[in-house]
């Protein structure tokens, strides 16, 4: 997989890419990212890049001719899968949705700024829009980099164990039920007996009920959703 970011900070989101399972996909060459400064396709030789919106609101707005500049070039170079803009006004997030996008072959992220980006950008280039939250950031890097990491860790032969991602949360549509690990008792704090019983069919029961009991306590909204 190839990931191109497009971003008027490329500072701001490496570091991220630098550690922990991301940077061993990457040592393993089983994903490829590249950062794309939005200046280097700048309108003037000050690296112009944004301008006011029309109609009088305040803040400034990115201009559609460094990113269609930008987002040309890369697709000159190779067909994309999808170019996908971050932003707080779109379809949320979602494990389903990470685990599709994990298929994919090449993948451009568009990471907002100020105001946000010319709506034409929107309509022309942008073929999915995705949220991580109802709240706003200074900018989409953070965001793309949630993006990225909750693709690239189910992407085969990143995780050590390639089961691993199967029992995350919302893989089933439930959260995950609890987990230890050693030592069974610490300050009067036992591990569950069953868990330590050896008897796997009545763990994974305990597993499911744990899982459906954690959810309608947390989430309540996914059990709604998945009995629609």
């Amino acid at each position: 997989m190839r990931i191109d970011i497009i971003t008027v900070s490329p500072d701001l989101i490496k570091s991220p890419f630098e550690h922990s399972i991301i940077k061993r996909a990457i040592d393993k060459e089983l994903v490829e990212i590249h950062f794309h400064n939005l200046r280097d396709y700048a309108v003037n030789k000050y690296g112009k890049i944004d301008d006011s919106p029309y109609g009088g609101e305040s803040g400034m707005v990115m201009m559609i001719e460094p990113i269609d500049k930008c987002i040309s070039k890369l697709k000159l170079e190779r067909n994309y899968d999808e170019v996908i803009y971050m932003t707080p006004d779109a379809e949320m997030l979602n494990q389903q949705m990470a685990n599709t996008l994990s298929l994919k072959e090449n993948i451009i992220i568009l990471c907002g700024h100020y105001k946000g980006i010319d709506h034409r950008v929107r309509d022309l280039l942008v073929t999915k829009e995705i949220s991580i939250g109802d709240y706003v950031l200074s900018g989409g890097e953070l965001a793309a980099a949630v993006l990225s990491d909750s693709i690239i860790r189910l992407i085969p032969g990143v995780l050590g164990d390639e089961t691993s991602a199967l029992s995350d949360s919302f893989q089933d549509g439930l959260l995950a039920p609890p987990v230890y690990t050693r030592p069974s008792e610490y300050n009067g704090l036992k591990v569950p007996a069953i868990l330590l019983s050896g008897n796997f069919p009545k763990i994974e029961e305990w597993r499911t009920e744990k899982a459906i009991e954690r959810t309608k306590n947390i989430r309540p909204d996914l059990l709604k959703k998945s009995e629609k």
